[in-house]
């Protein structure tokens, strides 16, 4: 698909390969459920949502050139994302990531993003070589970027002319890639979104409550952050203030997903104009209904 893009949505993209059992599990647990194939990763699924706001995401990550990555482009082009910045790399295998759910609650999961942090910051090109923007005449877009990237290109999306006047939308994809994203903290045009765990470990202190990891990112120099705490309390913070909503409560059946879908509801809102605290609910109101939906496979 060739489409002139509305945001740019940079991380990964690959196959989610998760199993779904309709009851609680622990470790060691043997149950039966339904194990599916299906497109995934952060900045896929951002942009997956993104799409059915009526908005037209770009892609810009690494796949293999091998069944799988054509199988997944493919896929993408299907849903109506534009795929045509894509890094196709014969000598890279496409990513993988594989999950356990049990009873809407995620037991376990392995994120393989290899392939996208060896390629680093060629996926990047395109915002330097005027397929999208160059270092004088920079993209002036919305961008999503996920924490599956490494520290390293992070640092270097943070110094860079060709994001100097970006919207940057920037997310962990996990606690574990959280501080990944401190060299973007203090970036005067970026919008972090966390979870209550994350802000903790970016922010270096303890937190409570999703208020507690708004307050202490913002005082630790983030311009605007949404900050989540599972079903609970969302707020955003910035220099006007703080903002709260709380989704309604809902029988999960599903919850591989629901922060990526919390965050591209929100950056839709905004973008079509909602003000603080609505783009919040709205957020708020999608997730709920994502982790209440079951699959269709």
């Amino acid at each position: 698909m060739s489409a002139r893009p509305d945001i740019l949505c940079i991380g990964s993209v690959l196959w989610d390969v998760i199993g779904r059992a309709p009851v609680a599990m622990q470790a060691g647990h043997d149950r039966p459920g339904r194990i599916m194939r299906l497109p995934g990763g952060v900045a896929l699924n951002i942009a997956v949502t993104l799409r059915r706001f009526d908005l037209t995401p770009a892609l810009l990550t690494v796949v293999g050139d091998d069944p799988d990555g054509r199988d997944l482009l493919a896929e993408c082009g299907r849903m109506g994302l534009v795929t045509e910045h894509v890094l196709v790399d014969g000598d890279l295998p496409t990513d993988r990531y594989m999950a356990i759910e049990g009873a809407g609650e995620l037991v376990a999961a392995i994120a393989d993003a290899h392939s996208l942090e060896r390629a680093g910051a060629r996926i990047l090109s395109p915002l330097s070589d005027g397929r999208l923007g160059t270092s004088g005449a920079p993209y002036r877009g919305a961008i999503a970027i996920d924490g599956n990237l490494t520290q390293e290109t992070l640092a270097e999306i943070a110094a860079s002319p060709a994001f100097a006047e970006a919207d940057l939308r920037l997310v962990p994809a996990s606690p574990g890639k959280a501080e990944r994203l401190r060299p973007l903290l203090g970036h005067p045009r970026a919008t972090l979104y966390v979870n209550r765990e994350e802000a903790a470990l970016i922010a270096g202190v303890a937190c409570a409550s999703a208020e507690d990891g708004a307050r202490a990112l913002h005082a630790a120099g983030a311009r605007r952050v949404v900050v989540t705490n599972g079903g609970g309390e969302a707020v955003k913070a910035d220099a006007e203030g703080l903002w709260r909503a709380t989704p309604r409560a809902v029988v999960a059946r599903r919850i591989t997903g629901a922060g990526d879908t919390f965050m591209a509801a929100h950056i839709a809102a905004e973008l079509r104009g909602l003000g603080r605290q609505e783009a919040l609910e709205a957020a708020a109101k999608a997730a709920a209904d994502y982790v209440a939906e079951e699959d269709d496979a």
